[in-house]
């Protein structure tokens, strides 16, 4: 999967300095300091009416700040996936929608045949030339997702993504922004499609206090309760007079059994064949001349395609869980 790409940015996307914005008495953001840079996913993560849509547009200098300095970086070109949700014509067809008038789309400089493009995103060949009206909800959510994903730009902004979008859809928006090369700022409240997805969060904390912390929102969370319990456990000692606790006998981690540590060394060899044999694959489903010649192979092709990913996402999860158990 690819996504296309634009004009790289400035190395820096935006630089906030001692930055504050209040609306009437309700102060939306204080004293802020942060630095985005190229290539950050940024979750912002706090209650509804915290302002995470307003810090968002200071952050793309959509608004003015009360105080402070931000400093946009070069060459930003900005897509948004709320914006586009109203943007679909019921009655165009599928492959109009994403590249009207034309076979092709282009993906990071590289041409790609619109059916194929469109199986990227879970249609089947036939469904090409059907009308939008025809697409079920988690459909026409993909098809947002295909129209996004082939707008140049370096740039990406998510407004509560998750919401309406079925597990597929939603399975297929996490690959592709692990994927992406650019920058993605992120609002929502699903706190694991947050932790698969972004390298930072910025936190409301209360009263327009913004906090940024490395990693995603379990991460955060960890920090938070850690904080807490630090806070706390001191109160404690300077009231409470502290009793030994007898030690407690923690649960060994199981090791892997001889059987699961061969397949642990068999896992990756099984990975390498089931990418390679994903990229041929891609490498046919590229040609226009095989739906046009052959539409059951085509046919064929894209549910051995699914086939795989569905493999490939079984074996990275075993492995990744037998990696965790054999490092104890």
């Amino acid at each position: 999967m690819e996504v296309a790409g634009s004009e790289r940015s400035g190395k820096i996307v935006a630089e906030l300095t001692d930055v504050s914005k209040a609306y009437g008495d309700k102060i939306i953001v204080r004293h802020l300091d942060t630095t985005i840079l190229r290539g950050d996913k940024v979750g912002l993560i706090g209650v509804n009416g915290a302002g995470k849509t307003t810090l968002l547009k200071l952050i793309l200098g959509q608004e003015q700040a009360d105080a402070g300095t931000i400093k946009q970086g070069s060459k930003l070109q900005i897509a948004y996936f709320d914006q586009m949700r109203e943007q679909l014509d019921d009655q165009a067809s599928l492959t109009d929608t994403i590249a009207p008038g034309s076979d092709w789309v282009e993906v990071n400089g590289q041409r790609k045949h619109v059916m194929t493009y469109l199986s990227d995103f879970l249609f089947a060949p036939e469904r090409a030339r059907s009308p939008v009206s025809s697409l079920s909800g988690g459909e026409r959510n993909r098809l947002l997702l295909a129209r996004l994903f082939a707008k140049p730009a370096n740039v990406l902004v998510l407004d509560e993504p998750t919401n309406d979008l079925d597990i597929d859809t939603l399975e297929l928006l996490e690959q592709l922004l692990e994927e992406y090369t650019g920058t993605v700022f992120l609002v929502s409240h699903d706190r694991t499609f947050l932790d698969n997805v972004v390298t930072q969060v910025i936190v409301a904390e209360g009263d327009g206090l913004w906090r940024e912390y490395v990693g995603g929102y379990s991460d955060w969370e960890r920090v938070r309760h850690r904080s807490a319990n630090v806070v706390s456990t001191e109160a404690v000692k300077s009231t409470v007079k502290s009793v030994a606790a007898p030690p407690t006998v923690k649960d060994k981690p199981k090791k892997l059994s001889f059987k699961e540590q061969r397949e642990l060394e068999q896992l990756p060899v099984l990975i390498a064949s089931l990418e390679s044999e994903q990229t041929e694959i891609s490498a046919k489903l590229a040609d226009a001349e095989l739906y046009r010649n052959q539409p059951d192979q085509a046919q064929k092709l894209n549910q051995r395609f699914a086939e795989i990913d569905a493999l490939l996402m079984s074996s990275l999860e075993r492995w990744e869980a037998m990696e965790e158990r054999a490092k104890g």
